[in-house]
């Protein structure tokens, strides 16, 4: 039985080699099958479909197909990318351009990594500006927008995204922010056109402006200038490339400039503050560096599709008042400038005006309200912008992205002031009545807006209606696709301007300037630098 059972162990030995050796020529021919064919069309219009050349490897092809899925999912995540914060210095994935250039070039920003008792340190304390400016800590909320208006107002902006209770002093933080979101960012200061400085000098301004001897005011623009002086990047142009925002008016800045020796600071009467371009709410106009951009408003959209939704509603608009008021009476100002008086008393007398009464000493809160204030503009085809505590007002701004068109009665509410955003023909989106005419009661402000043609009112509300996205300021944690908004106007205008200084040129807010600009004020005007308001909710 052993002898038998050894003799067949022997007999399947043949058969078990030429199995073996089937096997390995039946792998060598799909091998060479698969791998090795004839490479295959990919269909016309699909980038999706990787094919293996016929001189790629199995391994090869299957690290493309691995390669290609990602990138395709990234792509997918890419909108949801672009909202994370880009940390100062940091660099974005360059745009490119028609032909494969470099889209940034003359373009490019480096945001200086400044210590956080510039920016950080100073909205930390938001609290200990109760006693003059109530508590700042709720509009410092989701970047500085403050609290989401969703849901809270009926029928004016509920289901509406990108509504917020915003305040107008809240620019620093809210255009930090925007910047991070820049898309030709670069930690190469070399090759920077401009260099942004987050400091944040509205807020600086109001922890100190109460109680304070202006040593102390001027303390950290001093320490600001110090520290700036010291980077290789101010030697370059001496800061003239830098640029800040200061969240607040020029007159805030310029206590040198003011009539009141206590007021604000000296920020822009410093020389580094008078190398750098200062964004600024309002223009002191004093041939210096500060640039005027609009005040932030209620309304910050995410996207593209959240401004066309939006300008299509108030589009459609049906408009019940000719014309409309907000505000409070500025009895403190002189006489002579005291226009506000007299447009509330000729709007009260019309059958035609409506308002939304902000007197002080009543304690009236309708002003505080955004809801109340969109929905009055947004009902109204006119809206009446005296000056208040100084020529601007944010107020004129609501009412533009309310598709409200603005009534001026001071040149230096707007068209001398914010050159950058708003249409140098002032007539196709705003109406203007000289101020003197109002005071010296020689013109009927309803009669002149009576008289303005139908097919004309209609032209200046569509201006106003396309000029809403540069108004603006877009949400900090994301970016519009294809709409420019407040930010990339004032960007650009930055750049521009310091193009013009690195090629010899000296510009004023707006342009080439070839004579001294005139004063805002008469001789008698000059002399009063109002206070404004620490609320100044009816601006």
């Amino acid at each position: 039985m052993e002898r038998v059972g050894a003799h067949g162990g022997k007999r399947w030995l043949p058969r078990l080699l030429l199995l073996a050796a089937l096997s390995w020529l039946l792998m060598v021919y799909l091998h060479a099958a698969v791998f090795h064919a004839p490479a295959v069309s990919a269909p016309p219009h699909t980038s999706l479909v990787a094919v293996a050349s016929d001189r790629e490897d199995g391994r090869r092809f299957l690290l493309r197909q691995e390669e290609q899925l990602k990138k395709i999912a990234s792509a997918s995540a890419s909108a949801s990318a672009s909202a994370l914060p880009v940390a100062a210095g940091e660099e974005r994935r360059r745009p490119r351009g028609v032909g494969g250039g470099d889209a940034c070039r003359g373009r490019y920003v480096y945001i200086h990594d400044l210590p956080p008792r510039f920016n950080a340190d100073i909205i930390r304390n938001c609290r200990k500006t109760e006693d003059h400016w109530a508590d700042m800590c709720r509009f410092l909320r989701n970047d500085g927008l403050g609290r989401p208006l969703a849901d809270r107002i009926d029928g004016v902006i509920k289901s509406e995204a990108g509504w917020y209770d915003t305040h107008q002093f809240a620019l620093d933080a809210i255009f930090h922010n925007r910047m991070k979101q820049y898309e030709c960012l670069t930690s190469d200061s070399a090759e920077a056109s401009a260099v942004f400085v987050p400091f944040y000098a509205g807020f600086d301004f109001v922890r100190y402006h109460w109680g304070y001897d202006n040593a102390t005011r001027d303390a950290a623009s001093v320490d600001l200038t110090e520290w700036l002086m010291a980077r290789p990047e101010w030697r370059r142009m001496g800061g003239r490339d830098h640029f800040l925002v200061a969240g607040r008016t020029g007159w805030d800045f310029r206590r040198s400039n003011n009539v009141d020796p206590d007021w604000g600071n000296d920020l822009l009467v410093m020389p580094a503050g008078q190398n750098m371009s200062v964004l600024v709410l309002e223009s002191a106009m004093l041939h210096g560096s500060d640039y005027p951009v609009p005040y932030p408003t209620y309304f910050h959209p995410r996207s593209d599709a959240d401004v066309l939704r939006w300008q299509d509603r108030v589009r459609g608009q049906r408009r019940t008042w000719l014309m409309a008021f907000v505000g409070a009476p500025r009895p403190d100002v002189p006489i002579n400038i005291r226009v506000r008086d007299h447009v509330i008393a000729q709007c009260k007398a019309s059958s035609a005006c409506t308002m939304l009464g902000c007197a002080r000493a009543t304690g009236s809160t309708q002003c505080h309200t955004p809801g109340n204030i969109m929905r009055l503009f947004q009902k109204t085809v006119f809206c009446l912008q005296p000056p208040g505590d100084t020529c601007t007002r944010r107020s004129a701004f609501d009412s533009m992205v309310a598709g409200c068109i603005p009534v001026f009665f001071h040149t230096g509410s707007a068209y001398k002031q914010y050159r950058w955003h708003l249409p140098d023909d002032h007539h196709k989106y705003s109406v203007y009545i000289p101020d003197a005419d109002v005071r010296q009661r020689n013109v009927s402000i309803e009669a002149v807006l009576r008289a303005i043609p139908q097919a004309t009112v209609e032209r200046m509300r569509e201006e106003v209606i396309r000029l809403i996205p540069r108004v603006l300021y877009a949400d900090p944690r994301s970016r519009l696709e294809t709409l420019k908004d407040a930010v990339d106007i004032a960007v650009e205008g930055i750049l521009r301007t310091v193009a013009r200084i690195r090629d010899g040129e000296y510009v004023d807010s707006g342009g080439p300037v070839t004579e001294d600009p005139p004063n805002l004020f008469s001789s008698t005007e000059s002399r009063f630098r109002p206070k404004q308001s620490v609320q100044a909710a009816d601006q």
